[in-house]
């Protein structure tokens, strides 16, 4: 073999790890909504630069096309509509307002380090004195900020769809293995899942009340009631398609589990959850959406803190810059939104074969 055979040879190698590694990635990137990087990085080791380009147009320039067009489609029409608050807000305004809200955000959160400060100075001056009784761990009470409400909101949702998960997975597969208990179950569900949160808040918030009877505890009450209306209107989907994954499980291996005499507690977790993953994760994904719409909604009209109050504030307060920061907020929504089922996606290809995205 000559020196210019072997300088070929181990180039080829070298690509060939190189499509190793970038077909390795390209799952996690689909994960993640970025199937895009794919073909520009199997254009830039030459892996058929024509056709990674159509690629490349389909999954990054299309869509980043349609974003342009939508903006500049808002930043047209927006001035041409006059409302109560004002002509609607263009992209140039509701950017204004997102930089004067970080920059808010900026002060408030050294205005809380501040204070934690001063209250860390007077406890050690009370120790130093001879009096730790008299250490307190005084709250902050100022006005959050807008990266406050949105923490407060995804720590809101993640706590309710949390509950839901831990009650609507047994009962689906409880539903899917027993007839009797999806004939029980069946009218339940149809009863309740149609129904509004705007009529479970009510229900819950008297209910919360009555049980929870301190602030002084891990969760807030306004925190138990959003979480809680969360539970109740998020539940229904992963319910009913955990109970159809069960009940869809091939009956040979079931039979499988029988003449092997396995406990049921194998059996569920060798035969039943493994085949049903694919639905109860797409249950999963569909209540989480549900979960962060009925959040939103639900702080709304309780007032609790989160990006929905955030929005009844400012429509309240009619200043200039209102219908800018819900528009902002609306935009926000939507992305966390959209950020929390690629989350959801992304665990189902981590733990399931299926190829839903």
């Amino acid at each position: 073999m000559t020196i210019a055979d072997s300088d070929f040879a181990t180039t080829e190698a070298r690509r060939a790890r190189l499509f190793t590694r970038i077909n390795a990635a390209d799952k996690w990137l689909q994960m993640l909504g970025l199937a895009w990087i794919t073909p520009v990085l199997k254009a830039a080791v030459g892996d058929n630069p024509r056709a990674q380009l159509v690629e490349i147009w389909r999954l990054l320039l299309v869509p980043l096309l349609a974003v342009i067009g939508f903006v500049a489609l808002w930043g047209v029409m927006a001035p041409k509509v006059q409302t109560s608050l004002g002509v609607i807000p263009g992209p140039g305004q509701v950017w204004a307002e997102m930089v004067n809200l970080h920059h808010d955000a900026k002060a408030k959160s050294e205005k809380k380090a501040a204070f934690q400060i001063r209250v860390d100075a007077r406890n050690e001056k009370l120790i130093a004195q001879g009096r730790p009784e008299q250490v307190r761990d005084i709250a902050y009470t100022g006005a959050p900020s807008y990266y406050d409400q949105i923490w407060t909101s995804i720590k809101t949702v993640g706590f309710g769809f949390l509950i839901a998960s831990a009650i609507a997975i047994p009962l689906g597969i409880l539903g899917g293995l027993s007839p009797t208990a999806s004939a029980a179950m069946n009218p339940l569900v149809q009863i309740f899942k149609p129904v509004s949160p705007l009529a479970w808040l009510p229900i819950v918030t008297m209910v919360v009340s009555a049980l929870y009877v301190t602030n002084d505890g891990m969760f807030t009450k306004s925190f138990m009631v959003s979480a809680v209306t969360v539970t109740l209107c998020s539940m229904w989907p992963t319910l009913i398609n955990t109970s159809l994954g069960v009940a869809s499980i091939d009956k040979d291996l079931i039979n499988v589990s029988k003449v092997l005499k396995m406990s049921l507690w194998s059996k569920i977790t060798k035969l039943v959850l493994p085949s049903a993953l694919p639905l109860i994760f797409t249950g999963l994904r569909l209540s989480l959406g549900v979960g962060w719409m009925v959040l939103i909604a639900a702080e709304m009209l309780a007032q609790n803190p989160g990006l929905g109050k955030f929005v009844w504030d400012e429509f309240q307060n009619g200043s200039s810059q209102s219908l800018a920061r819900i528009i902002l907020a609306v935009l926000t929504i939507g992305l966390i939104g959209m950020m929390l089922d690629r989350v959801m996606c992304a665990l189902q290809s981590l733990f399931t074969f299926s190829n839903n995205r």
